[in-house]
């Protein structure tokens, strides 16, 4: 690894301009972190260890596109239909199909943060087969700090009481979370009418940190 001053300037060279990988290494105690060039895909990389392209933490492309690879981000949907969802319950909604987990932090329903920080957290319900006579249907975002709420009332959106065929409820915040704090999806319906309302599997729950 050539390192050259150029007069004048304040400035170096890494590197000899042959079509190879050149990084500088941080050797820490407990960690090392390098900063390199990864020529095979010409990208400056910010990452954890001694080796280039190794547990990459930001890279940086020929136009400028950043992108974090190990940036907590979800997005789920549930596999199959979640029918007669029981009333005078809270029912958490089952998401069984990671779209994709960017940082492994989703599992079993539910979001957990990694860090402390400010996530943005979205999710779209869409169930059918609301009864009216249940009067009215909580979509909650359940999490540690604090609980988001949607609530729908049935009977509304039908003339003359009729029970409403489908419905779409969504619910986005920027929400507090400290390291190891949870979110999940819920439903909640009183014990009013019958058990059939059903979640179908085009509802998404998704996240990210953002600061």
């Amino acid at each position: 690894m050539a390192l050259t001053k150029v007069r004048g300037k304040g400035l170096g060279t890494l590197g000899d301009g042959t079509a190879s990988d050149t990084a500088i290494v941080f050797d820490g105690n407990a960690q090392d972190f390098h900063i390199g060039l990864d020529d095979s895909t010409d990208s400056l990389t910010i990452g954890l260890g001694s080796t280039l392209g190794t547990t990459s933490h930001m890279v940086f492309d020929a136009n400028g596109i950043i992108t974090k690879p190990l940036q907590p981000a979800f997005l789920a949907n549930p596999a199959s239909a979640q029918n007669n969802v029981p009333i005078n319950a809270v029912t958490d909604v089952v998401f069984g199909t990671e779209r994709f987990d960017q940082n492994g932090d989703f599992a079993s329903n539910t979001f957990t943060a990694p860090v402390t920080g400010r996530y943005q957290l979205n999710t779209t319900i869409y169930v059918q087969n609301l009864d009216a006579a249940n009067n009215y249907f909580d979509i909650k975002l359940t999490t540690s700090n604090f609980n988001y709420f949607h609530t729908i009332d049935p009977e509304s959106y039908e003339a003359g009481g009729a029970d409403a065929p489908f419905y779409t409820a969504t619910i986005a915040v920027l929400a507090d979370m400290d390291a190891g704090d949870t979110a999940k999806v819920q439903i909640g319906i009183p014990n009013n009418g019958t058990a059939q309302c059903d979640i179908q599997t085009g509802s998404t729950f998704s996240g990210y940190l953002v600061a």
